[in-house]
């Protein structure tokens, strides 16, 4: 299995994956006014990851649990500055004095722009996915294990990133709150390999915790599950 999309709600897919796609400097995979729009990051060392913005009919009103941390470093202001000129806005979340910067892209979603860090060395324009969690030892093993993705040094209860040591890191923060009923805005989609099991992953992913999800939504090609604090994820048949 890889880690292969990062999955965002989205009541104008095309007009929120293009800010994103500008914004990261990605390219276009799927503009579709029915599947919504998919876009591709190439990482360093020859990885991807896509966005795909999925249409919703409403706008996601709870709170965020996973966001994502741009790379700004000693060029933070003038990133900050041109996300602003595609239109981004300066979010208040009760950040207080930090010195990351809070923006809102298109649709109000959350995230940040980093200053320097020595820990974002060749994570690409995505430093870091910030992922809530009631127990971050806890998911830290429980998804090191599904994405293959090894410990690394960060800033967070726990950080792992892919085992070539570029890319995003991905952090496990304590969560201000237990996760609620409704889905996430935001969440990863793991690819399975020819080889995978999905029947022996999904009872793995029970015994670690996790739980398989029966979501009301149709007929999919693929399977929805949750992780032990509850954030969806989904696991995408081989291709």
């Amino acid at each position: 299995m890889q880690l292969e999309n990062i999955i965002v709600d989205a009541t104008a897919p095309g007009r929120l994956g293009r800010f994103w796609e500008q914004a990261l400097s990605t390219r276009t995979l799927i503009d579709s006014e029915e599947e919504g729009f998919e876009t591709r990051l190439d990482l360093p060392g020859g990885g991807f990851l896509d966005l795909c913005f999925q249409p919703v009919p409403h706008r996601p009103t709870e709170p965020q649990r996973l966001h994502l941390d741009l790379l700004g470093g000693a060029r933070q202001l003038e990133v900050a500055q041109r996300l602003r000129e595609l239109g981004a806005s300066d979010l208040d979340i009760g950040q207080g004095e930090v010195p990351w910067i809070v923006l809102g892209d298109v649709e109000g979603n959350p995230f940040c722009v980093m200053e320097h860090r020595e820990v974002y060395e060749d994570t690409g324009p995505i430093a870091a996915m910030p992922l809530d969690s009631a127990d971050p030892d806890r998911d830290a093993e429980f998804w090191s294990w599904l994405s293959g993705w090894q410990e690394a040094p960060g800033t967070a209860p726990r950080t792992l990133r892919h085992p070539s040591g570029t890319g995003p890191l991905l952090e496990l923060y304590l969560e201000p709150r237990p996760k609620g009923p409704a889905k996430n805005r935001m969440h990863l989609d793991m690819r399975l390999e020819a080889s995978d099991d999905v029947d022996q992953i999904a009872r793995e992913i029970a015994v670690r915790g996790g739980r398989e999800l029966d979501p009301d939504w149709g007929e999919l090609p693929w399977r929805v599950f949750a992780d032990p604090s509850g954030n969806e994820l989904c696991l995408l048949p081989a291709g």
